[in-house]
């Protein structure tokens, strides 16, 4: 209806946060008391976090039923607590941010009127990067040159989770139900209508970061074996590069045995060639090895997540399969 408020869902995925909640929750509760044409709430997703994170969000509910939280039942990893927050929220418009407080919730009331303007999905991008080290700030700038020189997709550049959504936006990430999932490179692949918004990153608030350079490895393949098989081609054309310099040597030596009459030494020069050779067979059906484990773990067709309590209420866990609001 015309007279009805637009409802805003603030996602906050969170793992081990405790120390930053209480601080999140002022600063998200002075944005919403501001923004009275729109209703809003905010769905924590308690990532099977050990401390008292949970425990947290219940009492922020209990002060504000605004705050609703969800709760899983392990540790799944923010890619998987993100789409399980996506099945849960009910707003018209969906804004994922960190619960570290490094993107300023300050933010969403320019994403809102950019939304109202008609674009689809305000993201937030990194002007600057404060409390990340040199090495981690270039190696994040060498893996988006990797990735986007595999992929026809156009990647964001530093560009992190930090945006609006449109429902339908929404409605597009929730029916992909992928296991090995790369977030990042979904909102790039589902397109529509885009809006970018520079900001200056700030250091965590408190607390401290659970990407740790194994969790940053693991994603940045997750991210390069999701959207492009470009590893594979390259692989079959070097190693056919290899096998024709390999024939050509093997010509050269055989020509040279006949016109000499003698063989050629060159117990080193063999060795070399072997162990070059065997590394990169090595690394080859390590490639290989990654598409089919992707392959392995989709054919399973387990359920990406499973809820222990959403609010007040346990949940049953019935066909998680599909995007709760088609069930």
């Amino acid at each position: 209806m015309d007279g009805e408020k637009k409802l805003i869902t603030i996602l906050v995925p969170a793992y081990n946060e405790q120390e930053v909640l209480d601080m999140l929750y002022e600063r998200l509760k002075k944005i919403m008391d501001e923004n009275t044409k729109y209703d809003f709430e905010v769905l924590l997703v308690n990532d099977g976090s050990s401390d008292n994170t949970l425990a947290l969000m219940q009492e922020l509910r209990k002060k504000d039923k605004r705050i609703c939280y969800l709760s899983l039942s392990r540790n799944f990893g923010k890619e998987t607590a993100m789409i399980a927050g996506l099945d849960y929220c009910n707003g018209d418009a969906v804004i994922i941010i960190d619960a570290d407080l490094q993107d300023p919730p300050e933010l969403i009331p320019e994403m809102i009127k950019y939304w109202e303007e008609g674009y689809d999905d305000v993201y937030a991008k990194r002007r600057s990067r404060k409390g990340e080290t040199w090495l981690k700030k270039f190696t994040s700038t060498m893996y988006y040159k990797v990735l986007q020189a595999f992929t026809k997709i156009q990647i964001q550049k530093d560009t992190g989770d930090f945006r609006l959504l449109d429902r339908r936006c929404v409605e597009a990430l929730k029916s992909i139900r992928e296991s090995q999932r790369y977030t990042k490179g979904l909102f790039s692949w589902i397109g529509y209508n885009k809006k970018e918004i520079l900001y200056d990153r700030d250091p965590r608030a408190a607390g401290k970061t659970k990407w740790n350079y194994k969790n940053l490895i693991n994603l940045s393949i997750d991210g390069i074996t999701s959207f492009t098989t470009s590893p594979l081609r390259w692989s079959a054309i070097l190693g056919i590069l290899v096998s024709i310099v390999g024939f050509i040597y093997m010509i050269y030596i055989i020509i040279k045995t006949i016109v000499s009459g003698v063989d050629v030494p060159g117990y080193a020069s063999t060795m070399v060639v072997i162990l070059f050779l065997g590394g990169i067979q090595l690394i080859f059906l390590g490639v290989i090895g990654e598409y089919l484990g992707r392959a392995f773990y989709e054919t399973k067709q387990r359920p990406l997540y499973f809820i222990d309590r959403y609010n007040e209420q346990k949940e049953t866990n019935k066909n998680l399969n599909k995007p709760r609001n088609l069930l």
